[in-house]
């Protein structure tokens, strides 16, 4: 078999030579082919995740200084054009952004405005099926409801805001008295109050403690809330530490004191509140005899009583009596409003 091969390869079929030397070159090659794919996929495949790799870190350097931040910020919109409208026609916004956030809201000042083009546009809907009253007439009242509405509600939110934290501060106080006497620190103190005890007062020593744990100064972050909450009462509380810190002393002595004056301010307060209870209900009830009256005779005779809307000396009249009685009430307010 070895000879007949060898007198093949050397002269026998030369067809079958050439079908051998086709076979072992076409073979050869589909190899070098093989190899040389399988080392372009491994390289492509090698770049690909590569690639990946740059790109994922490129997301995260882009992620760790643009998008985090710890500073707060200056805009009162996420929208750059309503941020920029807002500066330019709202007179002092920064104002309305410390009240927003003197009340506990967590929104921003252009949802606040939102609110109030909202509460206008509803006024408005709610004032023009009246035939009495003019078009323009509804888009006024619509407007003046669209701002006083929200403003009464913003300020309604405040005071009671002050009044929990009012309630609660000589507790905190009394805490913290108890924690420095046991030898804990006043930050430590600090924190034991924003846990124990109910919001507001937790909520805003809580920012002080997150202020301080980021390396704020405790007298630039106690001072901070006080311009917040703009009260007397914590105001007292911060110049009480800035003053011990400064000068030294016994703090828990001086806390002591401090929570026993603000008891006393507050059952002054209420004092003073029981004392005009009866001047109140007596500024009440002048105020609605108005409007009571208007009611009794609109049910007895509805055109007597809509000429008052129908004649131009009648919509005078209105406008006069409605301003004197404002200025009214705002005489007695002042006159059953102490400051202690």
């Amino acid at each position: 078999m070895i000879d007949s091969l060898m007198q093949t390869f050397t002269g026998g079929d030369d067809a079958l030579l050439m079908t051998l030397v086709i076979g072992l070159l076409a073979g050869g090659l589909a190899i070098i082919l093989g190899l040389l794919a399988f080392g372009n996929a491994a390289g492509d495949a090698y770049k690909r995740r590569l690639k990946r790799v740059e790109n994922a870190n490129r997301a995260v350097v882009r992620y760790s200084t643009e998008a985090v931040t710890i500073r707060r910020s200056d805009a009162f919109s996420s929208n750059s054009i309503i941020d920029i409208l807002i500066k330019r026609l709202i007179p002092r916004p920064e104002n309305l952004r410390a009240k927003l956030a003197r009340a506990g809201l967590r929104i921003s000042v252009s949802t606040y405005l939102i609110i109030n083009v909202v509460t206008g546009a509803l006024a408005f809907l709610g004032l023009q099926p009246i035939p009495i009253l003019p078009t323009a007439g509804a888009v006024l009242f619509g407007c003046f409801i669209g701002i006083v509405l929200p403003t009464l509600g913003l300020m309604f939110l405040v005071a009671r805001r002050r009044q929990k934290f009012i309630a609660n501060f000589p507790e905190a106080i009394d805490l913290m008295v108890r924690g420095i006497k046991s030898g804990l620190p006043i930050t430590e103190t600090l924190k034991i109050v924003s846990d124990e005890l109910p919001d507001p007062v937790s909520g805003e020593f809580r920012q002080v403690t997150d202020a301080v744990r980021l390396g704020k100064n405790l007298d630039d972050a106690l001072w901070d809330t006080a311009r917040r909450l703009d009260l007397p009462e914590f105001n007292f509380f911060t110049v009480s530490l800035s003053i011990q810190s400064e000068t030294g002393g016994n703090l828990a002595e001086t806390l002591e004191n401090l929570s026993n004056v603000l008891r006393g301010r507050r059952q002054m307060k209420l004092k003073i509140k029981a004392l005009a209870s009866e001047p109140k209900a007596s500024a009440y009830i002048i105020g609605s005899l108005p409007f009571i009256m208007f009611a009794l005779i609109y049910v007895m005779s509805p055109d007597y009583a809509m000429k008052l809307f129908q004649d131009p000396r009648g919509w005078m009249m209105v406008a006069g009596g409605s301003v004197s009685f404002l200025i009214g009430i705002g005489v007695m307010i002042k006159m059953v409003r102490f400051e202690i």
